[in-house]
């Protein structure tokens, strides 16, 4: 352990940073983040003695004592008139998408330098294997193809509980404050959760369990494939045998998505496959993205974004491009996205070491890359219309900016990316990109969370407790009439989020009359819940939606948590009266609003990361009034 002193200027303040050495240098930037309220993946660390920009451990340990802290938003603000030097804007992209921050003149100067180096060497190293490199790639439109098929797209569509992720969308919005997207930005917040729902039903196969017996299986090598097996594109098959009956278990690669809808399992091959089939399904322009060193993932065309973007359905990441050479360490050669309307080399999205992949890319010259993918998209192309082609052609031009642009940006140095968690742990330290074994907060982003809805729901319940004490009802009845609230609670959430309706059940302890009687107390909480009651001509009384439906999914867990945290604190009350409301029985420890690091449902502890730092910044606030 070394620890050091760091004394870090921001605006007009001056701060002193303890800094363990075996910490990280990720650490020390959430250390700034809790005392300048800056994210780290918008900090820009500069040492005051030689302007030496600090992005790693090794530039900490170089620099001396005294450090400048910049955030990049507000050094852009404040250089408008350098903006399209500094920063590359998207269309129709909301607040999904940032400026990129680009290198230095002389940072860019050697790095052309390096990539004609490159190329130089290239000439010297590349193999005249023009077939080969096509052979790698043609094979793979027949199986994009098989996207655009009606009954395929159908039979995928099938699977999707539709209701539940149009709800997540809706309410992943509504927790940023957006309670009436566009078109754009739900189709954009759709297909994320369509992503996390996929990673959840699909299933990663190591070693296929014994089809008698359900025990462990050992690899046996590759057997011949039965028709059944060919009719779905399986030439290959992998046999196992049982560790326990010895029973020999057939894991078939079938190629077809149609099959792979039904059979859910596989490896990255299957799963992108079929998870390309089901954005198609649901419209998003879609690529199938071969890597060559051996991996394939998806990319969409996100109109919210004004760009592809780049998911991967077997580790439910999206638009993390540099996931591959930064987390896991690959050493990229070719990427190749394969669509229905051409192929694209979209390699430089992936990588910010374009010298060095150069380096790799022997198989054939740059030129005849480039020769045979304009080959093949011209034939993708034959049949479009003038008016499409031109728009694909605009399109092409604008990724290719893009993609040299890309290159250029040194936004994404600080992040920290996960190495591979899909797989066996020895398969992954085998291929050589088992990286971090967890997923770092870093890669999550920044967003604004608000979520004035928890104080409403929370100081709702007051009523309710003093009617409890108004009728004189004990603990363990005002216990059961918060359990039927709950139970009806419990419910709703389980109804498609447009249809919600449920009847308030008395039950043994809690009668028809008493629930009557409570009634008026409820009515603060089902405002907050955009929830309403209603009594049938027999006196049965139901609650239902009242407004926003989105507004009663966002708050409905709400509520069962702020429930299930009462009924556990009046069950500790012996004598619950009045003098007992001055007591919290409810532990108003929720966040409101601000900014926090959060990833949807993939990436707890980035959401942890982004509580502890409201934490921070909620007791900074006390002290200072204090």
């Amino acid at each position: 352990m070394v620890a050091r002193t760091f004394l870090v200027r921001h605006d007009d303040s001056t701060f002193t940073v303890d800094y363990d050495t075996d910490d990280g240098f990720e650490v020390f930037q959430f250390q700034l983040f809790s005392l300048t309220s800056i994210p780290p993946d918008e900090q820009k660390i500069v040492g005051e003695d030689n302007d030496r920009i600090v992005s790693d451990d090794s530039d900490l340990a170089a620099v001396s004592e005294k450090l400048q802290l910049v955030s990049i938003t507000s050094e852009e603000a404040r250089k408008p008139e350098k903006q399209e030097e500094t920063t590359s804007s998207t269309t129709g992209a909301g607040n999904f998408d940032a400026g990129t921050s680009v290198m230095s003149d002389e940072e860019l100067a050697r790095m052309l330098q390096a990539e004609e180096e490159a190329l130089l060497l290239q000439q010297y190293v590349a193999g005249d294997n023009r077939a080969h490199f096509e052979e790698k790639v043609r094979p793979h439109i027949s199986k994009v193809l098989l996207y655009e098929d009606p009954v395929r797209q159908e039979a995928a569509r099938k699977t999707v509980p539709l209701d539940n992720l149009e709800e997540k969308a809706l309410v992943s919005l509504a927790k940023e404050g957006n309670f009436k997207p566009s078109k754009v930005e739900e189709d954009h917040a759709f297909l994320l959760q369509l992503l996390f729902w996929f990673k959840r039903s699909f299933s990663w196969v190591n070693a296929p369990p014994c089809d008698g017996c359900g025990n462990e299986t050992t690899a046996q090598g590759r057997g011949d494939a039965l028709p059944s097996e060919i009719q779905y594109g399986a030439t290959i098959v992998e046999l196992y045998r049982c560790n326990s009956c010895s029973r020999v278990t057939r894991f078939p690669r079938y190629n077809d998505p149609l099959k792979l809808v039904e059979t859910r399992t596989g490896r990255c091959g299957e799963w992108a496959n079929c998870f390309t089939l089901y954005c198609r399904a649901f419209g998003y322009e879609s690529r199938l993205v071969l890597d060559f060193t051996d991996h394939v993932w998806t990319e969409c065309y996100s109109e919210a974004l004004g760009r592809w973007m780049h998911l991967d359905p077997g580790e439910a990441i999206y638009d993390r491009p540099l996931l591959y050479e930064k987390g896991w360490g690959k050493k990229l050669n070719y990427v190749i996205a394969i669509a229905k309307d051409g192929v694209y080399d979209v390699t430089k999205r992936y990588t910010r070491k374009w010298n060095e992949v150069l380096s790799r890319r022997a198989i054939t010259t740059e030129s005849s890359v480039v020769s045979v993918l304009t080959s093949i998209t011209k034939e993708c192309r034959r049949n479009c219309t003038s008016q499409v082609l031109s728009i694909l052609e605009e399109r092409d031009n604008i990724e290719r900016e893009a993609l040299e642009r890309d290159l250029r940006s040194t936004d994404d140095a600080p992040i920290s990316l996960p190495g591979r968690q899909s797989g066996d742990k020895q398969w992954r330290i085998a291929r050589s990109e088992f990286g971090t074994d967890s997923l770092s907060s870093s890669s999550c982003t920044v967003r604004i969370c608000s979520d004035e809805h928890v104080t409403k729901i929370y100081n709702a319940f007051s009523s309710i407790l003093h009617k409890f004490v108004e009728d004189s009802l004990t603990a363990s009845k005002g216990v059961e009439v918060l359990k039927i609230l709950r139970a009806t609670v419990v419910d709703l959430k389980k109804l498609p989020y447009k249809k919600r309706r449920a009847s308030l059940k008395p039950n043994s302890v809690v009668g028809t009359s008493l629930v009557h009687q409570l009634l008026p107390s409820f009515k603060e909480l089902l405002n907050a819940l955009s929830l309403k009651s209603e009594r049938d001509s027999n006196g049965i009384l139901s609650v239902c939606l009242a407004g926003d439906p989105v507004q009663t999914a966002l708050a409905l867990p709400v509520a069962l948590h702020a429930l299930d945290e009462l009924i556990s604190d009046l069950s500790k009350c012996d004598n619950f009266s009045k003098g007992s409301l001055s007591f919290p029985l409810l532990r108003l420890n929720r966040i409101c609003s601000g900014a926090v690091l959060a990833s949807g449902e993939e990436l707890p502890f980035g959401i942890v990361v982004g509580l502890c730092t409201n934490y921070q910044r909620i007791c900074r606030n006390l002290l200072h009034m204090s």
